[in-house]
């Protein structure tokens, strides 16, 4: 009986996993020495409209899909002239349908989606103007490079300097 438990709990597990659209993927890389980690659900854009409809403006989004988006830092950073101190942080983003989006470092970090979101967590609110390029980034990409955190989704791209 014990075995057949623990194979029902498997396939369970496995259906869950394989029933996620949007693969979980990691990123991490080096900015001045601090090493940045960031684990998000990577939706792709499959024809929809995503900004101002799938995602909507002056929202509060978990900048992914499913769990929260995390980025960490292994030491203090400053982001948008504002100290953030070394540690895990949710990740949202506030698109905007014109001007400079919300980066928003969250210090609840283990949450689903931006249910159980709080400004009253926020670590930090920085301002970041998108780009918008004419190529469609089809699955959601985040990226370190040696001055920030690169995002692009469909065709906006945003560059978060990282000091």
């Amino acid at each position: 009986m014990k075995k057949i438990n623990l194979l029902l709990a498997f396939f369970f597990v496995v259906s869950i996993s394989c029933a996620q659209k949007s693969p979980r993927l990691q990123t991490k890389g080096d900015i001045n020495g601090t090493k940045v980690m960031i684990d998000y659900g990577a939706p792709s854009v499959k024809g929809r409209t995503v900004w101002g409809d799938l995602e909507k403006y002056d929202q509060v989004w978990r900048a992914g899909a499913n769990e929260n988006t995390t980025i960490s830092f292994d030491k203090d950073v400053k982001i948008g002239g504002k100290t953030i101190a070394a540690g895990k942080y949710g990740f949202f983003i506030i698109p905007k349908e014109s001007g400079e989006w919300v980066a928003i470092f969250n210090k609840k970090n283990d949450g689903w989606g931006a249910y159980s979101y709080a400004e009253s967590d926020d670590a930090a609110r920085v301002m970041v103007k998108p780009e918008f390029d004419s190529s469609v980034q089809e699955q959601l990409m985040y990226a370190v490079d040696k001055t920030g955190i690169v995002f692009a989704w469909d065709k906006a791209r945003l560059h978060i300097d990282v000091e």
